[in-house]
């Protein structure tokens, strides 16, 4: 049993550091050989990159907010929430595999953009979709790890609805 435990230890482990690892990577990259808001066509003007430091959150939430609200807001609240979400991914054997890769996405991808904040000041973010109908704001890897947990969340509740056999009703005469 022990065996097992320290193998999905280190499973758990090496997930995480995938998802931090390729996040700041690709930012150190954008940040050693990006100007600011330069913009670079990969794919026609559809996908792009354009590097923006983001002091706020989301789409540059609360980058105006005075200093002490952002050090808690953006920096304190996510950190306690990685804190527990480390603690229930690694104190929770029997979780299914795929939650187990979720909230390593989810974690990691945070734990990336954390990081930032607290070491840069602010988030790296570089890419930009454009799909004609609509178009993303700027994002980055740990974005899209996140956004990776969040959809195998969605797709486990919904599977686990349509999976899950209705209650036996029973008539009251």
């Amino acid at each position: 049993m022990l065996q097992f435990k320290n193998l999905r230890w280190s499973v758990l482990v090496l997930l995480l550091t995938i998802n931090f690892g390729c996040d700041q990577i690709t930012k150190n990259i954008v940040r050693e050989r990006i100007s600011e808001y330069e913009h670079i066509s990969i794919i026609k003007d559809r996908f792009t990159l354009t590097k923006v430091e983001n002091s706020g959150a989301f789409l540059s939430l609360g980058d105006q907010m005075p200093y002490i609200f952002r050090l808690i807001i953006l920096t304190g609240l996510p950190l306690l929430f990685l804190g527990y979400g480390l603690y229930f991914l690694f104190s929770k054997p029997n979780l299914p595999i795929t939650f187990q890769i979720a909230v390593c996405c989810l974690v990691g991808g945070g734990i990336g953009n954390l990081y930032d904040r607290i070491v840069h000041g602010s988030v790296t973010d570089f890419m930009h979709m454009d799909f004609h109908i609509f178009q993303t704001g700027v994002f980055n890897f740990a974005d899209v790890s996140i956004m990776i947990g969040v959809i195998i969340l969605l797709i486990q509740s919904i599977k686990g609805k349509i999976n899950k056999p209705e209650p036996l009703q029973t008539e009251v005469e």
